[in-house]
């Protein structure tokens, strides 16, 4: 059966109205992905299926250090109760083979003396390494294998005690450790500045010791494709700021980076950055002035946490001659007028910078006069009512004032008759 053709041209038609509608861009929603490098600066990434284990070996030192304290101070304590009782049965067998442990020489020459068991060889052993020396056991001159053995104990023990110290050192005197105190912003924000498009972030320093020759370093990580195909997961960018020159981390600075062709937010609009799976790594390195050891402190923004159209708030004032940090306002930021579009359109279309700055400033304008008025009608009203009832009764004086009606006669024609304007 044929279907009949409809009375309504095509072209009117639901499907071809929807067809010649323009569409509005419609945005992906973002999807959830793990970020780089989390807010405390650690590298959220796991290594597997390593092989090769035996290189950790090769660099035993830096192993010790990466290690964990618990684990570290079980690898000590077993190093040491290790080398005690195999120096203790080096010491025994001394004893044994010079006959010092037979209960019929009492009073021959000893190799060592007052070592008679397993427990006083220990006793020894520890004595010989530590450097106790209570007095009641000690080497004599009979014997040159006890001579060597204690040579070897006195060298063993320096190493050990010198590794164990230098890795102490350099867990408690470690960089991150002195990166605590190194402070970044919550929130990354953009907004003109010098009528460029800019992303900015607050870095500062909770200590009065200085970073010396501090630097920042920008980049931005998201998952890039090649045009024959290669998928890198990974790609990391370098982005310019205008601190290219040694910090003077004094007092917090403001981290600025102008969004040129050169910039990989360039071609972002704010609804595309907030669909964007984009990572934008900040990291500071400088030399720490009271133990000259390099430290690094780093942080990462994602999408989310970069606020398009806000400006860090002032934290520094002068106060009876001396500047005060406000840090408790370090992260705060105030909303400011910023176009949507991209940096890529601004620069094509610089009216709508121009635009924009306009509306915020008729909507400043705009927002005082209220204010004004609003202030005026409280002044007013709090005049009104400290009258009180002398108001009310001025405005009852006023009302019965009220003019009289005024006759102005005209005369007619015949004179007889007059019209009344009141």
């Amino acid at each position: 059966m044929l279907a009949r053709k409809s009375i309504i041209p095509e072209e009117f038609g639901l499907p071809g109205l929807v067809s010649r509608t323009p569409r509005k861009p419609v945005f992906r929603d973002r999807v959830n992905k793990a970020r780089f490098i989390a807010k405390n600066g650690s590298c959220n990434l796991a290594h597997k299926n390593i092989r090769e284990q035996g290189r950790f070996l090769q660099d035993v030192f830096t192993t010790l250090v990466d290690l964990k304290w618990r684990f570290t101070l079980v690898i000590f304590t077993t190093t040491f109760v290790s080398s005690w009782l195999l120096f203790a049965m080096s010491w025994w067998l001394v004893a044994f083979a010079h006959g010092d442990l037979d209960p019929q020489r009492l009073h021959a020459a000893h190799c060592v003396t007052n070592v008679k068991s397993f427990t006083s060889a220990f006793l020894f052993s520890i004595e010989v390494q530590v450097t106790i020396g209570f007095g009641g056991r000690m080497i004599t001159e009979q014997c040159p294998a006890a001579i060597t053995v204690l040579i070897l104990q006195n060298i063993v023990g320096l190493i050990i005690n010198a590794v164990m110290l230098g890795c102490i050192f350099m867990k408690t005197a470690q960089s991150n450790r002195r990166a605590e105190t190194l402070i970044f912003s919550r929130h990354a924000v953009i907004a003109v500045r010098n009528n460029r498009l800019c992303f900015m972030i607050r870095i500062g320093d909770l200590r009065k010791s200085m970073i010396i020759g501090a630097t920042v370093r920008l980049q931005v990580v998201r998952k890039t494709s090649t045009p024959e195909g290669e998928v890198i997961p990974i790609h990391q960018i370098d982005v310019q700021t205008e601190s290219a020159v040694d910090l003077f981390l004094l007092a917090p600075l403001i981290i600025c980076h102008v969004i040129d062709k050169n910039s990989p937010l360039y071609e972002l609009s704010a609804m595309e950055l907030q669909c964007s799976d984009l990572e934008v790594i900040v990291i500071l390195e400088g030399v720490v002035e009271t133990t000259g050891i390099t430290t690094q402190a780093r942080t990462s923004y994602v999408s989310e946490e970069i606020q398009w159209g806000h400006r860090f708030v002032p934290i520094v004032t002068e106060e009876e001659g001396v500047y005060s940090v406000d840090y408790s306002k370090f992260g705060n930021t105030v909303r400011v007028a910023t176009p949507r579009c991209s940096a890529r359109e601004l620069d094509e279309k610089p009216s709508i910078l121009i635009q924009t700055l306009q509306k915020s400033e008729l909507s400043h304008q705009n927002s005082l006069r209220k204010r004004n008025s609003m202030r005026r009608n409280n002044s007013m009203r709090k005049g009104g009512g400290g009258g009180g009832g002398g108001g009310g009764s001025l405005r009852r004086n006023n009302s019965g004032m009220v003019s009289p009606k005024v006759q102005f006669f005209t005369p007619a024609e015949g004179g007889q008759s007059a019209n009344a304007v009141t």
